[in-house]
């Protein structure tokens, strides 16, 4: 009766669990992975869009907006161009702005017809997010962030990693300001700024460099993959401020040199790293949803006839593990762990490690998933062999320890100390069979991280209808495949992926011998259907991993079957015998 009872149990916190996680979280938790709209910020429609794991807009209206200012804003000239094979865009004069970039290497979409990711817009755009630079003066006319100043640019200027481009202006009192970008391959910009002091007396003068941008357009911020302010001070980078943080703080000043700061999204980032000199950081909350990060220098003093100098380095781009690596072996401190690997990344890039390279094997990172899941039960294989030796081992024993179960039934302390005394006399471990399980959780929380941080993995096509290993099985039963035109909750969108998994999870748990407690063989048998419902959100490459680890692992107990006939033949019996029990139990009904 009280195994009936823990059944019923079960079934229920299972359903409860499954049907009551979103409404629960929805209820207590109603702005959960939404930004936090500042309080004196007027409110727009785009406040009330769902952050996605891409980021960008994802209101239509807003959407529209964007592409109709981005129309009157860069059309309307005074703008030196920038072509390089990694950004192209340009920068505007009226205060020497870099807020027109765009990734040439990433598409918006699956759609190879869809254009380059947008990561910087001009200042009034519901996605705006761009880079200044420019001196705050002490008692001197500068190009500060307030002064409506225009650059002057060489006739015909243009921003190429073959030709810097230098902007000059001159405040009229004896100071010549530039500001000097360069650009190479990938997503770096470098920015020199320097003023000339020809006046009669001396100057105070302090450099800065600022990255302003919306949170409208933040990905998804979640407990194990960070999305917003980021930076490194004093060698340590910092993931724990969110928007919210910096909403309620107003401004937050970064203890500690600044290696460099800015913003992160999932895929994206933007960020400004002093060269050689020191510099502090700040990150502000300037309202309606409109965030800055500041790189300040110290306050300098410019003698007449001397020259002031600054350069800062400007990331704007694609998370790209290799170039994100080489940026910091070029001297930006830790820049390559600006991807949230989280606490596990000695193990994570590893894995990582070896899924690219199967992909630069095969062609295919679908392909190059299946490999790695066979290297990974292939190591674990001897692991395996020793689990389910030692499983077949249990079972031999298993009269011996009824005996003893029954002998000391009234002395549970006598019957562990004589069940304790027989697994060291037979030389059994009864926790060997559980190994090879354990030891496949840190893959395949690597290979989940992998899936959705790497932006290698992002856009990746497999077979079919699988055009994204990184994104959800688009196809659901449901909806009979796209043809009804709605789109079931995630916790219901059961594609073929999620089939296939509780499918192989069923027939793996079917070879596996039958357990000695009923309540836990129930347990058992709704653990594949209820694992299809869990995992049908997540990435299909990650399910592409569990339905191949499930298919090998009925192929090696099949294999083992045959090394240990004699557990073959008690799962046999077993089931057998249970289906002897369940019919005299229906006769006796």
């Amino acid at each position: 009766m009280d195994k009936q009872r823990n059944i019923i149990l079960a079934v229920v916190l299972t359903a409860l669990v499954l049907f009551g996680w979103e409404a629960g979280v929805g209820y207590f938790y109603p702005q959960a992975n939404k930004p936090q709209p500042v309080e004196q910020a007027t409110p727009t429609a785009g406040s009330t869009g769902k952050p996605t794991r891409e980021g960008g807009l994802t209101d239509s209206g807003e959407v529209a907006l964007e592409q109709q200012d981005l129309k009157t804003a860069l059309t309307g000239g005074n703008r030196v161009p920038i072509a390089a094979p990694g950004l192209s865009g340009s920068i505007n004069l009226n205060g020497g702005v870099v807020d027109d970039l765009v990734i040439n290497r990433h598409r918006e979409t699956v759609k190879k017809d869809s254009g380059p990711v947008r990561i910087y817009s001009p200042a009034g755009t519901p996605a705006q997010q761009f880079a200044r630079f420019g001196w705050v003066g002490q008692g001197v006319k500068a190009p500060g962030l307030d002064t409506p100043i225009v650059w002057t640019a060489p006739a015909g200027a243009r921003l190429t990693p073959a030709t810097p481009v230098t902007l000059t202006w001159d405040n009229g009192a004896g100071q010549l300001f530039t500001l000097t970008y360069r650009i190479d391959d990938n997503y770096l910009i470098t920015v020199d700024q320097a003023v000339a002091n020809k006046g009669p007396a001396p100057v105070t003068l302090q450099a800065f460099g600022v990255v302003n941008r919306t949170d409208r357009t933040a990905s998804l911020d979640t407990w194990n993959v960070h999305s917003g302010p980021i930076g490194a001070f004093d060698g340590s980078v910092t993931f724990g401020t969110n928007y919210k943080d910096v909403v309620s703080a107003g401004n937050i000043d970064q203890a500690g040199k600044a290696d460099w700061l800015g913003f992160t999204d999932v895929y994206w980032m933007s960020a400004l790293a002093p060269v050689n000199t020191a510099a502090k950081g700040t990150f502000r909350s300037l309202g309606n949803q409109i965030f800055r990060a500041d790189l300040v220098y110290d306050q300098k003093i410019v003698q007449p006839g001397q020259r002031l100098a600054v350069t800062t380095k400007l990331f704007a781009g694609a998370k790209e593990h290799n170039v994100l690596d080489a940026y910091e072996k070029a001297g930006i401190p830790n820049f390559g762990l600006s991807i949230d690997w989280g606490w596990f990344r000695w193990f994570e890039k590893p894995i990582f490690w070896l899924l690219t390279s199967l992909f630069k094997l095969v062609g295919n990172f679908g392909v190059a998933i299946i490999l790695l899941t066979a290297i990974v039960r292939g190591i674990m294989f001897p692991v395996a062999q020793r689990g389910f030796a030692s499983m077949a081992a249990m079972r031999a024993i298993q009269p011996k320890m009824k005996a003893i179960q029954e002998r000391y039934k009234d002395d549970k302390q006598k019957q562990q100390l004589e069940i304790m005394a027989l697994y060291k006399q037979e030389k059994v471990n009864p926790l060997a069979g559980c190994l090879p399980m354990f030891l496949q959780i840190p893959v395949f929380f690597a290979l989940y991280k992998t899936l959705i941080l790497a932006i290698e993995m992002r856009h990746q096509p497999f077979v079919f209808w699988i055009k994204d290993l990184s994104a959800p099985d688009p196809l659901h039963i449901l909806n009979l495949f796209g043809l009804l035109p709605f789109d079931p909750p995630s916790f219901l969108a059961i594609g073929v992926l999620a089939l296939l998994l509780g499918v192989t999870m069923y027939l793996q748990f079917k070879l596996n011998p039958a357990q000695m407690d009923p309540a836990q063989q129930q347990v058992f048998a709704l653990m594949p259907w209820f694992m299809m419902f869990v995992m049908a959100p997540f990435a299909s490459g990650l399910l592409v991993y569990w339905i191949t680890s499930n298919l090998l692992t009925i192929a090696q107990q099949k294999f083992l079957y045959s090394r240990h006939p004699q557990l073959k033949a008690m799962a046999e019996k077993e089931a057998q015998d249970k289906a002897r029990a369940s019919e005299r139990g229906k006769s006796k009904a």
